[in-house]
């Protein structure tokens, strides 16, 4: 049975300049298609139902419109101006939602999100209110302190990833904090307000776009799950 009181903001406001490309990374091809079309068709495969707002820059809102047209995309979804800073992006794609339930917050550029992802966060925001996927860290991990490099137990260690589910109002509320540069992620507004952080685990080949080997990584990701078909 799928819900109709699931919301999807998908953040693609950035620039890409890490990426030394001319283009948005959002807009460069993974196996031959905009990144940012993989998680549109990803929540929309998980629940037909579901309502998507994507956060983009105002200036690329007509380049999206041809890139659909050109690959004949019609998955439906909304778009809202992109702010200056990720927490702004959030904030306009929440003030665009009306309805109450859960939403769920996800960076255009982790293209690989699975249905199984998707599922479970939103399963787990159910029962506990919110739902972060983490992933242990698996390298050895130091701290410069005084221009000294220390060890960190990596044990004591998770790396936050995307989609992170909420129950609508609550983030709505921790959004009315004023922006702090150490909100990185929807999350760490909740925990400003000491709401406690529900983590699940997350995956492994949701890896996030950042440099351009990460898309080569995506690439062989996409090809082995392609053979295994």
């Amino acid at each position: 049975m799928f819900s109709k009181d699931e919301y999807a903001i998908i953040v693609a406001g950035g620039m890409g300049n890490r990426m030394g490309k001319s283009s948005p990374k959002q807009f460069l091809l993974l196996s031959g298609k905009p990144v940012l079309m993989y998680s549109v068709h990803a929540f929309h495969d998980y629940n037909p139902y579901i309502q998507v707002v994507v956060a983009l820059h105002p200036d690329y809102f007509e380049t999206w419109g041809k890139l659909c047209n050109e690959y004949d995309f019609q998955q439906s979804h909304r778009l809202v101006p992109g702010g200056e800073t990720r927490y702004h992006s959030v904030k306009n794609a929440l003030d665009a939602i009306t309805g109450e339930g859960f939403v769920s917050v996800h960076d255009a550029a982790r293209p690989l999100v699975s249905k199984a992802l998707i599922s479970s966060t939103f399963g787990e925001a159910r029962k506990y209110s919110n739902a972060i996927p983490a992933i242990p860290v698996n390298e050895t991990v130091r701290t410069i302190e005084s221009g000294y490099p220390r060890l960190v137990d990596r044990n004591s260690l998770r790396i936050i990833q995307t989609p992170q589910v909420f129950e609508i109002n609550m983030l709505k509320r921790a959004y009315q904090q004023k922006y702090q540069p150490s909100f990185t992620d929807d999350a760490s507004l909740l925990e400003a307000q000491g709401v406690h952080l529900h983590l699940v685990e997350g995956d492994l080949r949701n890896i996030k776009i950042t440099y351009p080997c990460d898309l080569d990584i995506a690439e062989a990701y996409l090809k082995s799950a392609t053979d295994k078909e």
